[in-house]
């Protein structure tokens, strides 16, 4: 199936494994948030359980350095796309009040980010992520 937008992650790629999960997860609840349509019907198997709704298609990841995620953030808010960010500041705080003040507390341009989320027109989202390979 082919969808009009297109959703991406963009996850520095000198992480720890646990932390390019957890910031995976954060920034795909920031697109399910912002974009509750994208959201699917729930789940059931075949004995009749029943499960939670996922997003609804596909959720393209990507790695980048430092530079290339200051890049895809600087083309994304250029294109008025707004996007789920994660600092490297985030993972030492313990709630949602305190990420808030990690980030407000940094200009957009030392911000030390760590990922990036995305959901746009499909061919905006590719001018975005040109030139960054998916995440291996």
């Amino acid at each position: 199936m082919q969808f009009d937008t297109k959703i991406a992650v963009v996850i520095r790629t000198d992480l720890e494994a646990w932390q390019k999960l957890n910031v995976a997860a954060f920034l795909a609840s920031g697109i399910a948030a912002a974009f509750p349509e994208c959201i699917g019907e729930p789940y059931a198997d075949g004995s009749g359980t029943r499960y939670w709704s996922l997003i609804g298609q596909p959720i393209l990841i990507y790695g980048a350095d430092r530079p290339q995620l200051s890049r895809a953030l600087e083309r994304a808010l250029a294109r008025d796309v707004k996007p789920a960010v994660y600092t490297e500041d985030m993972f030492k705080t313990t709630h949602d009040a305190a990420n808030r003040a990690a980030v407000s507390a940094v200009i957009r341009a030392e911000l030390n980010l760590v990922g990036l989320a995305m959901r746009a027109e499909r061919r905006m989202i590719d001018k975005i992520v040109d030139g960054l390979k998916f995440h291996g």
